[in-house]
Formats: C-alpha cells, structure tokens, sequence
C-alpha cells in the first residue's frame, strides 16, 4: 500500500467544500502583492486546521506550521496572485474583478495561470494532514507565497527572515497546473524550467510635428529597428544547440498621429536554461539597443532597466527520484509521465536554495482527457491545435474541476509522505 493512502482517507467527503473554495479563489483573483483577500481565507483556514499560522511575511505571504512529533521537516509551497487578464465567460464563478497595476493603470484581474488551483489543493492538503496525524510524524510548513507571477515573492518572503523565524525543512516541494489532462502528473529531474529576465528599455529621440521628420529622431523608428534586429540574437548568435527565447511584449509610444513623440519604451522577456547562454543574450540585448539608437542619432543613450529575474528551476536528481516513484507507486505508471524542460519560469526553486536543501516541482493536468487525441504522455500538441487553453489565456479554466483538485491534493500528500515517517 502506498505510504500516503492513509492519508487520502477522507478526502473525497471534503471534495465538494475544496471545489467551493477554488470557486470563490477563482471570481475574486488578487495581482502581485495584492493577495489580501487571498492570504486572509487561507489563515483562516489554516487556524482551524490546527496551524500555526503567520500572516504578512514578504507583504503578504502567509505560512502555517504544523509540528506532529520527531521527523523531517517538509515545505509545501502555493503561489497565490493571478494576472491583468480579461477572462472569457465560460464558468459562472469567473472573474470580473480589477485593480490597479503598479504602473498606475486600472487592467482586469484573472487566474490565468491556475494559482487558484494550487492554493485550493494546498489548503486540501493542510487539511487531510491535520485530520489524519496519527499516520505521519514530524513537521509541516505549508508556504502560501504571493508575487510569482513577478518573480519577487520567494525573494521577499525570504528577505523577511523566513529562514529564521520558521522550522528548518529537509526539502521543499511545489507543484503548477499545466494544459495536461486532469489526473496526470509531470516531473522531470534536473533543470526543469527556465531562467527568465524582463527588462524595461527607454528609447529617447526628438519629437516633432509629423509633417516635419527631418527635424526629429523617431523614436519609434528605433524602437522597430530593435525589435527586427533583436530577432537576431536566436537566429544567429546562439548555437542551435543551446535554447533562448527573446520576445518583446509590449510597445509605448506617442499619442497622436501626427506627433512625433520624444521616446518609446518596449518590455521584453528573455528565456534560457544555460547560464552562459544568458549572460551573452543580455549582452547582446545591451549591444543592440544601444548601437540602433546610435546609428539613428539618438541625442541620449536608451536605458535598460530591468523589470523582473526568475533564477534557473533545478529538481534535485534524488529527491525528484523519490517522488516520481512514489506517485508512480500511487497512482500508477500510466498517470505519471516524464516531460520536457519548461521554457516557463518559476521562482520556487529559491526556497530550496536557500535552506540548501532538495527541491521537487511537477505538473498536474487540469483538463478533460477528450481534449487530448494523441494521449497523455505528450499533451503539448493539444495546446498548438487550439484543443486545450495554455497558461496564461483568458480561456485557462480547468475542465474537471474535481478530479483536477483532488489529483493535486493527493500529489502533495503522496510527496510528502516521502519524508514524514508513518506512524500507523
């Protein structure tokens, strides 16, 4: 029998309250280091749990401690905050909520990306270990981090003294929902997502009226010339054995049609899995930027400001060992699947890192398996097919709701039993 069947007894009565929570999570999202309606609805339900519960840490991160007796310490980590999307209307529970952003706009708030879905199984998770005691030993951290999305709210957290002011942990363990099909886990040792950098670039040139452009620097002229020569970087100065993503999000410039602004800003998102890789596509992003406004006249050089860092997510080899056998050991062979790296970034790995302990990440699948022709194993054409919303799309709503939830309540309990010695 699996070390964590015990603890799972109970937990299809608690289905119906779980799916409830993820409900009210997924119609009031919160952005980055806004969490507080969030963060207050998971101390509440920690204290009753039994936790020990400690609200505010790294703005407004909450962390509930669970001490049963001698044995390791696990850390179970949710991130909380959703993103400025605009959710299409599929599910009555969906979101119309806004908020202001930190640039000052009003933008639409969604759980684009699933967080709702690893908070409600965390919280399903305090739950079943609180309940079921008598069949583990030693401590529980149960981290529910805000700011992932920006990559700064595992930094903050552990800028707060988070090493300090809690137990100390033999591993940290965290999951994320994926386009997969519901009931299927995905893990992979090793480097497991990638790096990521966001930087802000300020183009400055000279404005002037339309009609009059041998009078000005065109801004936004440069701005496009960065963003064709950019497209360079991949092509031609990374090896085709190496990985890089370069992408420019976003453009600012002017107002007018027949005004010629004085700067533009472009946002843009850097990916990569090689450090070394990094370091020469930031270079070349510097070299490029700055030789486009030159060869046009700029009269000030561009400024590069960066918005965000996501650090390298590695999955400990033996840990990440342990895991994958005990879900397969759980669930099955043909629920649990290898994967391929992430080009998506994660700032998770930071709690392991800094403890110097093993950390674990994997997927879980959260849509209908009809969706999903070719099988589990590979989802990812379902998603280029347009079958199966991906992260981050104002389609992204679990299919499944319930097997969704449950699947990743399990995932934590079977991780965790792992290291939590049985008792019973």
């Amino acid at each position: 029998m699996s070390p964590a069947a015990d603890l799972f007894t109970g937990l299809a009565e608690r289905m119906p309250e779980l799916t409830a929570v993820y409900e009210d999570l997924h119609e009031h999202p919160e952005l980055s280091f806004q969490e507080e309606r969030t963060a207050a609805l998971v101390a509440r339900r920690l204290a009753a749990a039994g936790f020990d519960v400690t609200t505010g840490v790294g703005g407004t991160g909450v962390v509930g401690v669970l001490r049963n007796g001698d044995g390791a310490s696990v850390l179970l980590r949710a991130d909380m905050d959703a993103l400025p999307v605009r959710e299409i209307e599929r599910v009555p529970y969906r979101s119309d909520a806004t908020a202001v952003n930190p640039d000052g706009d009003t933008v639409p708030v969604m759980h684009a990306c699933g967080h709702d879905t690893h908070v409600t199984a965390l919280l399903g998770a305090a739950a079943q270990l609180a309940a079921r005691r008598e069949h583990w030993s030693g401590t529980v951290l149960a981290v529910f981090q805000p700011a992932e999305e920006i990559g700064a709210g595992a930094r903050a957290m552990l800028d707060d003294g988070f090493l300090d002011r809690f137990p100390r942990y033999d591993v940290a363990l965290g999951q994320h929902i994926t386009s997969a099909p519901s009931e299927h886990l995905y893990a992979l040792p090793g480097v497991f997502m990638a790096a990521a950098d966001s930087l802000r670039v300020t183009v400055f040139g000279r404005g002037g009226h339309g009609s009059m452009p041998q009078a000005t620097v065109d801004p936004i002229v440069i701005a496009a010339s960065i963003v064709l020569r950019l497209q360079t970087i991949v092509s031609r100065e990374i090896a085709a054995t190496d990985v890089a993503v370069v992408t420019v999000g976003a453009i600012k410039a002017g107002a007018k049609e027949n005004v010629i602004p004085a700067e533009a800003e472009l946002k843009l998102n850097i990916r990569t899995f090689d450090p070394a890789v990094r370091e020469r596509v930031l270079a070349a992003v510097e070299r490029i930027v700055k030789a486009e406004a030159a060869a046009a006249g700029a009269p000030k050089e561009p400024e590069i400001a960066p918005i965000n860092d996501f650090p390298l997510l590695v999955n400990d080899e033996e840990a990440t060992g342990k895991v994958i056998a005990a879900f397969t050991e759980t669930f099955g062979a043909d629920h649990v699947h290898d994967t391929l790296r992430k080009p998506g970034s994660e700032d998770f790995g930071c709690f392991g890192t800094a403890a110097g302990v093993p950390s674990v990440f994997w997927n879980f699948g959260g849509f209908d398996p009809a969706l999903y022709p070719d099988g589990p194993a590979r989802p990812q054409p379902a998603v280029a097919a347009g079958t199966a919303p991906g992260n981050h799309s104002p389609e992204f709503v679990p299919t499944g709701v319930e097997p969704t939830l449950r699947r990743a309540t399990e995932a934590l309990l079977t991780a965790a039993a792992v290291w939590l010695g049985r008792t019973g």
